[in-house]
């Protein structure tokens, strides 16, 4: 699916659905939706509708409050995939983390508030159709995997 989204795809990158389904398995969060949002976020790895650069292994644009900051920076995908899939239980429930903390804005998300992922539009993202655009791209990786 990425590949045939991306087919310039960084090797590094290479690994990151492994990463987004270990990741999220360990911290209860659908892998699905995760891997989904990151597709949204970098354009399939593309990350040519962001200020986040590759190197930065920020797959969710953590940090990058309404495209004005540069954004946070992670020392390999697996920490960055483990920030964003910490990002995302902030937001949809309010049970501990079972790794240690790496998503440096953990803390400023009200726990718990969108346990939907329609309900991270205006919340994650100023756009009023977030959660409408991840569910389109889900919907897309089901569609190529024939479960859809």
């Amino acid at each position: 699916f990425l590949k045939n989204n991306n087919n310039l795809l960084l090797p590094q990158f290479e690994d990151l659905p492994r990463l987004y389904r270990q990741e999220a398995l360990t911290e209860g969060i659908n892998f699905d939706i995760a891997f989904a949002q990151m597709c949204l976020e970098t354009n399939f790895l593309k990350f040519d509708n962001s200020i986040i650069r590759p190197e930065q292994n920020n797959f969710a644009g953590l940090g990058s409050v309404d495209g004005s900051a540069q954004g946070a920076s992670f020392p390999s995908p697996q920490i960055g995939v483990r920030a964003h899939i910490q990002h995302l239980k902030a937001y949809a429930n309010t049970a501990p983390l079972i790794q240690a903390k790496v998503d440096p804005r953990f803390d400023f998300v009200r726990r718990g508030i969108a346990p939907l992922v329609d309900l991270l539009s205006g919340r994650w993202s100023a756009d009023p159709n977030y959660g409408t655009r991840i569910k389109a791209v889900l919907r897309s990786l089901y569609e190529s995997a024939g479960i859809l």
